[in-house]
């Protein structure tokens, strides 16, 4: 397998559905001459032409609607938002056009449609840009969300979104996007909606996704030198969930601690404890423990947004609590 970046891993998904189906373009802001915010798209604009690799103005509303009405008529959409956090604008064609359509329609009107970009906090970028959005699209029907936390589930879920005739939310980690994976140099997909288990153990399982599956194996390689092994299941998807894969390894281990960038109030982790109390409720030796943003809006100080944030300290000291382990 060849070592590639995780935003590299996304421009050969990008590249390689584009040569597979003229119907997939691509459209945003700054997308096309600029090579994308995140340089995701470069190259893309050479290669396909400003009919499939647009840019557009600063209206997340407006290009979110066309991207709509493109996929009514059989085209197959990606469209990118320089940052979840101005999705906010575009949320009613999201929610009320996208994810409705097919219900509405009787049928009539499939909605291969995507929409991608940068999810969570980055460094210092303050309230309004650093927020995760999971919770908010999982919570409506008609949408899938996916959020890869590596460059081969990048690659993999993104061509599957691709091809998918569903609305797909796809939430790319900010700060993901220079860490290095494998990545396989033949045609590979990764199923929408299926769980990956990253690290197995059997004191303790971390389940997670997106951009905290990196805290979650750091934590691990930490642990791991005290003599705790832990599963990390990697939930990919968040909607629809693999519970499967959550209640085979608590059931293994019969301790938890959910692991996400989200604020605690009806956060995805609250969902996952939920499935666990239902499912596995007689194997659990202690009570399922998150670990998850503070209830705050990000901090601008650099000091103040590191506290804020869930991460490798955090989460071994939950795995240790769950344990019954002094930290």
């Amino acid at each position: 397998m060849a070592i590639v970046t995780y935003r590299d891993a996304l421009n050969q998904a990008l590249r390689e559905e584009m040569h597979k189906d003229d119907r997939v373009f691509l459209m945003g802001e700054e997308v096309a001459v600029y090579n994308g915010a995140y340089k995701v798209s470069k190259g893309l604009l050479e290669e396909f032409g400003e009919m499939r690799v647009v840019d557009t103005p600063i209206t997340e509303l407006g290009f979110a609607g066309v991207g709509v009405g493109a996929a009514m008529v059989g085209l197959r959409p990606i469209i990118e938002f320089m940052t979840w956090n101005f999705a906010l604008l575009a949320i009613d064609q999201i929610v009320n056009a996208a994810a409705k359509m097919l219900y509405m329609s009787g049928g009539q009107y499939n909605m291969p449609i995507v929409f991608r970009g940068p999810n969570g906090a980055a460094l210092q970028l303050s309230a309004q840009h650093s927020q995760a959005w999971e919770s908010w699209f999982a919570h409506i029907p008609g949408l899938k969300v996916v959020a890869p936390g590596t460059p081969y589930d990048a690659k993999g879920l993104l061509k599957s979104a691709i091809r998918d005739d569903n609305p797909v939310i796809f939430l790319e980690g900010e700060m993901l996007y220079n860490t290095k994976g494998e990545v396989p140099e033949e045609e590979y997909v990764v199923p929408i909606g299926k769980a990956d288990l990253k690290r197995e153990g059997g004191h303790c399982s971390i389940i997670t996704s997106g951009k905290m599956v990196l805290t979650a194996m750091q934590a691990a390689d930490l642990l791991a030198k005290e003599g705790i092994k832990v599963d990390v299941v990697d939930l990919r998807t968040i909607r629809p969930m693999d519970v499967e894969a959550i209640t085979t390894s608590v059931k293994k281990t019969n301790r938890a601690v959910v692991l996400e960038e989200g604020w605690e109030i009806c956060g995805i982790g609250a969902q996952v404890v939920d499935y666990i109390q239902r499912d596995c409720f007689d194997y659990l030796d202690a009570p399922v423990i998150r670990v998850h943003q503070a209830d705050v809006p990000m901090p601008y100080a650099k000091a103040l947004e590191k506290a804020a944030k869930p991460d490798v300290p955090k989460t071994i000291a939950a795995v240790k609590k769950v344990m019954y382990i002094e930290a």
